[in-house]
């Protein structure tokens, strides 16, 4: 089982890097989330990898942290989850997101990546929704179909329209909402400004 790989990027396209490992080269899938932390070719990185075997294929998916790597492995225990469903749905929503959806029970924001039906949105809230409350609690996360969840979106939304970027946007959000236990977008949108304008 490879664990990780650390190497220097031959080649990155979406979806797949290459990396070069002490002259060999390991084709890697990987999620938008990993691609977008990724520089470019001839940086060293580490990726935590999950080795997928069948009797007719390996494939090797890779992330650049625990927590996508963690969240992906949850995913693909859900039956008709594969690891290639597993990669498009991290990628179709950011991971506070995605948990928030299925510890709301949020089956229509599941529903809307590529892939993934009402059923199979049905069976992976069903299947995950315990597996990930205490992960959702320890992160900040909010479930979504929430009153608070509405603010959380108002006020990445906002944080975007100013200039900032979408993961630094919802990490001052959350961290705003966990801070002032508000559910006033106001009051959320000033302190995280506040906490990015440091």
């Amino acid at each position: 089982m490879i664990a990780f790989l650390k190497g220097y990027i031959e080649e990155k396209k979406e979806g797949i890097v290459t990396l070069d490992v002490q002259g060999v080269g390991y084709r890697v899938e990987i999620s938008s989330i990993t691609q977008e932390q990724l520089e470019s070719a001839g940086s060293e990185v580490k990726l935590l990898t999950y080795h997928h075997i069948t009797d007719s294929d390996e494939r090797l998916f890779g992330f650049f942290s625990t927590d996508e790597k963690a969240l992906f492995e949850k995913l693909i225990t859900v039956k008709g989850v594969g690891p290639k469903l597993g990669l498009t749905i991290l990628s179709g929503l950011p991971a506070d997101q995605l948990i928030g959806a299925i510890t709301g029970s949020d089956a229509a924001t599941l529903s809307k990546v590529p892939g993934i039906g009402k059923k199979t949105a049905e069976r992976i809230i069903v299947e995950l929704k315990d597996k990930l409350a205490e992960y959702a609690v320890s992160a900040g996360v909010t479930p979504t179909g929430s009153k608070e969840a509405g603010v959380t979106g108002e006020a990445i939304s906002a944080l975007e329209s100013l200039g900032f970027k979408k993961k630094e946007s919802e990490q001052a959000v959350l961290k705003a909402i966990k801070d002032t236990g508000s559910d006033d977008a106001s009051v959320v949108i000033k302190k995280a400004l506040a906490s990015l304008n440091k």
